[in-house]
C-alpha cells in the first residue's frame, strides 16, 4: 500500500510538431532542460499516444488503402469511409458493436473502443486524407522511451502513453493508460482489509489510468498542443508489486460480462 498528501503534474509546451523518425526522448529533453527543468529519479512521463504513433510512422494515407468488401458493407452500414473501416478491421479482432457513425472494436492489443484507435484529428493532412494508428505494441514504446532516459541521463523514470478513451454508461472521454514501464500499473489490495478490519475482495487499484487521466487534464485532448506532462512526488512501485505493463489492465474475455 501506498500514500501520498501530494504530487504535482508538469505540463511540457513548446514541442515541435513530431514526424516519424524523430527522436522523442532527445526533442523532450530538450524542450523541458529549456523551461528550465530535468527529469528526476521516481518521475513518471507520461507521452500522448498521438506523438509516438506519429514517431514511430503510423500515419497512414487513405489513397494507399483498399477496402475488402467487408469494409465496404460495413462502411454503408454505419456511414463511413471505406477506407477508414478497412483500418479499423485490419486493428482489430473483434467487432463488437456498430451503428450509424460508430464502430465499437476490440484492437488487437485488447483494448475495447470506438474505431479501435484509428483517427484522423491532430494530424496533417496536407498530403492527402489519412489516419494515425495506435503504436504497434505501446508497451515496448514505454520501455524504449524509459531505457533512453536512464541511459542518457541516468535517473529512474516511469513512463505512461495515454490516450482517450470512452467508458460504458459515463459520458465523455477520459485520459487512460495504454503502454507503461517502470511503474506499478495495479496495484492489488485484494486479501487486505479495510479500516473497520473487513475482508478487501475485490479492491484492484488502476494507477496507471489515474495517472493519466491526472495528466490529460493538463496535456488536453484537442488545441492545447502540450503532449507531455511529468507526474511528481507519486512512487513509481509501491507494495510488493514490480514494474508492470499497461496490458495487465485488459480484462480477461472469460471476466466480460457484457458481450
Amino acid at each position: 500500500m501506498s500514500s501520498t498528501n501530494r504530487f504535482e503534474v508538469i505540463g511540457v509546451p513548446g514541442l515541435p510538431l513530431i514526424e516519424a523518425g524523430d527522436d522523442l526522448v532527445d526533442l523532450i529533453l530538450t524542450q523541458f532542460r529549456a523551461l528550465g527543468n530535468s527529469f528526476q529519479s521516481g518521475d513518471t512521463i507520461c507521452l500522448a499516444q498521438k506523438i509516438v504513433s506519429k514517431s514511430e510512422g503510423r500515419r497512414v494515407l487513405l489513397a494507399d488503402v483498399i477496402p475488402s468488401e467487408e469494409a465496404r458493407t460495413l462502411a454503408t452500414e454505419t456511414d463511413k469511409d471505406p477506407r477508414l473501416v478497412e483500418l479499423i478491421l485490419s486493428e482489430s479482432s473483434e467487432l463488437l458493436r456498430k451503428k450509424p457513425g460508430v464502430l465499437i472494436m476490440r484492437h488487437r492489443l485488447g483494448l475495447v473502443g470506438a474505431h479501435a484507435g484509428v483517427d484522423q484529428s491532430n494530424i496533417g493532412h496536407e498530403d492527402g486524407e489519412c489516419a494515425l494508428l495506435l503504436p504497434v505494441d505501446p508497451d515496448a514504446s514505454a520501455r524504449k522511451f524509459r531505457d533512453e532516459v536512464a541511459t542518457r541521463l541516468g535517473v529512474q523514470v516511469g513512463v505512461i502513453i495515454t490516450d482517450s478513451a470512452n467508458r460504458p454508461w459515463r459520458l465523455g472521454t477520459i485520459g487512460v493508460a495504454i503502454g507503461a514501464a517502470g511503474i506499478t500499473v495495479l496495484d492489488d489490495h485484494r486479501g487486505g482489509n479495510d479500516m473497520y478490519g473487513r475482508e478487501l475482495k475485490v479492491t484492484l487499484i488502476n494507477r496507471a489510468d489515474a495517472i493519466a487521466s491526472a495528466a490529460t487534464l493538463v496535456m488536453g485532448e484537442t488545441t492545447e498542443q502540450m503532449p507531455v506532462a511529468v507526474i511528481r512526488g507519486l512512487p513509481l512501485v509501491v507494495g510488493d508489486a514490480e514494474e508492470q505493463t499497461a496490458a495487465m489492465i485488459n480484462r480477461p474475455l472469460d471476466e466480460d460480462l457484457f458481450r
